[in-house]
C-alpha cells in the first residue's frame, strides 16, 4: 500500500515537472521568463522536484533576471541538498558576480550552512556583514548566529548573543544548549534547560540526547518519561531514538519494550533511524528473535548498512553465527554496502563457527572490493579466527605484520589461543615483546597469568602478578548489570557500596555452600565433580 502511494507520489511528480517545463518552454519563447517574479516561481518548483533541472535553469538565466530572492532559492536549495560547501561559494558569485546584497533570508541559510561545516571563520565573517547591513537583531538571524558559534564550539560568543537577544524563544535555548551539549557540558546544558519558559519536543530530545552523549543513560530515560508526564508533550523522532540508545546501553528492555509499544500505538514508520534504534535495544537486551522480527517489518527500501549490521550482530553475539553469516551475504545480494562495523560483526561470526577460509575471504575483500582499510579491531577477529582453529604461527604473523600497534583486543585474542592450545611459551614470548616496547596492557597480563594457572605453574603466576605491582599495571574493573522491576542496578568489582551488599553477600554464600554440597552428594556417588 506504501509503495503504491509512493509510486503515485512520483508519478505525480514527473507529471507535473513535464506540464511545468511546457509552462517554461512557453514563457521562454513569449519572452516572459526575463520576468524575476516569472523565473522565481518557475526555480521554485524545481528546486524542490528537480534540483539537478533548477540548477541548469539558474545558470541560463540572465544577470538581470537573478534577484536577490532567486538567489536565495538556490542557496536554499544547497542547504537542503547538504551542499554546504556548494552554498558558501554560490553566495560569494552572488556579491561578486551579480553585486547583490544579501537580506535577513540569505544570512538564515548560509548559517545553517557553516554550523554543518563547522566553519566558524565563514560565521564571523557573514555575522560582520549581518551587523553592517542591519539583519543582526532579526530572530532568526541571531539564531543562526548563536547556532553557528555554538556548534563551532564558540560558546562564548554564543553566550554573548544569547544575553543580548531580547526575543529569546524556543529555538534560541535550544540552539545555546545544543553547543553546551555538544562541548561535553551537560549540567550548563541542563541549568539552561530548567530556566527555559517554555520547552518543545526538539528541545526536550536535545536534553535526551545530550546525556545518552554523554553515558547519562538513567538521566536520559528519567527526562524522557518526565516529557510526558509533566509536559505532556510528544516526542519526536529524534527524542524517541535518543530513549531506545539509552535503553540499549543500560540493558533496560521493560523501558524497551514500552517505547516500541508507543511507537506502534501512533503507528510510527520504522524508518533507518528508528528501526536500526529498536533493533539495537532488543539485540543488546537479549530478545534477538524480537529484533529480527523489527528488521523484518521495516521496509526493505529503509533497511540500510545500520539495520543490517545491528541485526548481524546481535546473531553473532548470541550463538546464531550462521544466521549472522546468512544475513550478511543477503546483505550483499540487495546491494546495501557493509561498513567497518559489520565487517567486524561477520568476522566474529566467522571465528565462533570455525569457517577460517570464509573468514580470511571476507576480510580480504574489506580492501580489495569495498576499498576499505582494516583497522586494529579487524585485524582482532582475523587473530581470534586464525587462534581458535589452532593455527598460533599464522596468528601470530598477522600480530607481527600489522601496520598498526596492536591493543589490548588482538593480544587477547593471540594469548587466549595460546591457553586454550597449550602454547605457554609462546604466549610468554609475545608478552615479553610487548613489554620492552612498552604496550603494557593489564587485560593481558591477566590472560598471561591465567595461562600459568592452567598449566599449574604458580609459580609464574606469582612472577607475573608482582610484576604488574611494580610497573602499575592494573586492569579495567569489570562491571555489570540486571534489571530488577524496570530499574537498572550497576555493580563494579571491587565496589561494597551498594545498599544491600551485605544481603548480597550473604544469598551468595548459601548459594556456593549449597553447589559444594550438590557437588560433594555428586561425587560420593561416583560422578565426575562439577565444581
Amino acid at each position: 500500500m506504501k509503495a503504491s502511494r509512493r509510486a503515485l507520489s512520483l508519478l505525480g511528480r514527473c507529471t507535473a515537472s513535464r506540464q511545468m517545463k511546457q509552462i517554461q518552454s512557453h514563457l521562454t519563447v513569449s519572452g516572459t521568463l526575463a520576468d524575476p517574479y516569472a523565473a522565481g516561481k518557475i526555480i521554485t518548483f524545481f528546486a524542490a522536484a528537480d534540483p539537478s533541472y533548477a540548477d541548469q535553469l539558474f545558470e541560463a538565466l540572465p544577470f538581470p533576471c537573478r534577484a536577490t530572492f532567486i538567489w536565495n532559492t538556490m542557496i536554499r536549495s544547497l542547504v537542503d541538498r547538504t551542499e554546504h560547501s556548494a552554498t558558501l561559494s554560490l553566495y560569494k558569485r552572488m556579491v561578486s558576480e551579480a553585486h547583490l546584497l544579501p537580506n535577513n533570508y540569505t544570512f538564515s541559510f548560509l548559517l545553517t550552512a557553516c554550523a554543518e561545516l563547522t566553519d566558524l571563520c565563514s560565521a564571523c565573517t557573514l555575522h560582520c556583514q549581518a551587523i553592517k547591513l542591519g539583519w543582526e537583531s532579526y530572530d532568526f538571524v541571531q539564531n543562526g548566529l548563536i547556532h553557528a558559534y555554538a556548534i563551532c564550539d564558540a560558546l562564548e560568543s554564543a553566550h554573548t548573543l544569547f544575553d543580548a537577544s531580547k526575543e529569546r524563544d524556543v529555538i534560541t535555548w535550544t540552539a545555546l544548549i545544543n553547543g553546551y551539549i555538544k562541548s561535553g557540558q551537560v549540567d550548563s546544558a541542563r541549568e539552561l534547560f530548567d530556566e527555559m519558559p517554555q520547552r518543545n519536543p526538539v528541545s526536550w530530545s536535545a536534553m535526551i540526547n545530550g546525556y545518552v552523549h554523554v553515558g547519562l543513560f538513567r538521566e536520559a530515560l528519567e527526562l524522557f518519561n518526565s516529557m510526558q508526564a509533566i509536559s505532556g508533550l510528544r516526542p519526536n523522532h529524534s527524542g524517541i531514538v535518543g530513549a531506545l540508545n539509552a535503553c540499549a546501553l543500560l540493558g533496560s528492555l521493560d523501558h524497551g519494550m514500552r517505547i516500541h509499544a508507543y511507537v506502534d500505538r501512533l503507528q510510527i514508520p520504522l524508518d533507518r533511524m528508528l528501526g536500526s534504534a529498536l533493533i539495537d535495544m532488543y539485540a543488546k537486551c537479549g530478545c534477538v528473535e524480537m529484533a529480527r522480527d523489527v528488521f523484518e517489518g521495516m521496509p526493505r527500501a529503509e533497511r540500510d548498512v545500520f539495520a543490517f549490521t545491528s541485526l548481524i550482530s546481535a546473531l553473532a553475539n548470541h550463538g546464531k553465527s550462521e544466521a549472522a553469516i546468512v544475513l550478511f551475504e543477503q546483505m550483499q545480494r540487495e546491494g546495501v554496502v557493509p561498513n567497518e562495523i559489520t565487517f567486524i560483526c561477520v568476522l566474529n561470526a566467522c571465528s565462533r563457527m570455525g569457517l577460517v577460509d570464509r573468514g580470511v575471504s571476507i576480510f580480504r575483500s574489506m580492501r580489495e572490493e569495498y576499498r576499505i582499510q582494516p583497522q586494529v579491531q579487524h585485524y582482532g577477529c582475523l587473530v581470534d579466527l586464525l587462534g581458535r582453529a589452532g593455527l598460533l604461527q599464522e596468528a601470530k604473523k598477522v600480530v607481527e605484520e600489522m601496520p598498526m600497534e596492536p591493543d589490548s583486543y588482538v593480544l587477547g585474542a593471540l594469548l587466549n589461543a595460546c591457553r586454550v592450545h597449550g602454547e605457554i611459551e609462546l604466549g610468554r614470548q609475545m608478552v615479553e615483546g610487548l613489554t620492552h616496547r612498552r604496550l603494557d596492557h593489564g587485560g593481558v597480563h591477566v590472560l598471561l597469568s591465567n595461562m600459568y594457572a592452567s598449566a599449574s605453574q604458580w609459580n609464574c603466576v606469582a612472577q607475573v602478578r608482582q610484576g604488574m605491582e611494580e610497573n602499575g599495571v592494573r586492569k579495567v574493573p569489570g562491571c555489570s548489570s540486571i534489571e530488577v522491576n524496570g530499574t537498572v542496578y550497576e555493580f563494579v568489582v571491587g565496589d561494597k557500596s551498594y545498599v544491600f551488599m551485605d544481603k548480597i553477600e550473604s544469598l551468595l554464600f548459601r548459594i556456593d555452600t549449597h553447589l559444594k554440597a550438590v557437588d560433594l552428594e555428586e561425587d560420593e556417588e561416583g560422578n565426575v565433580s562439577v565444581g
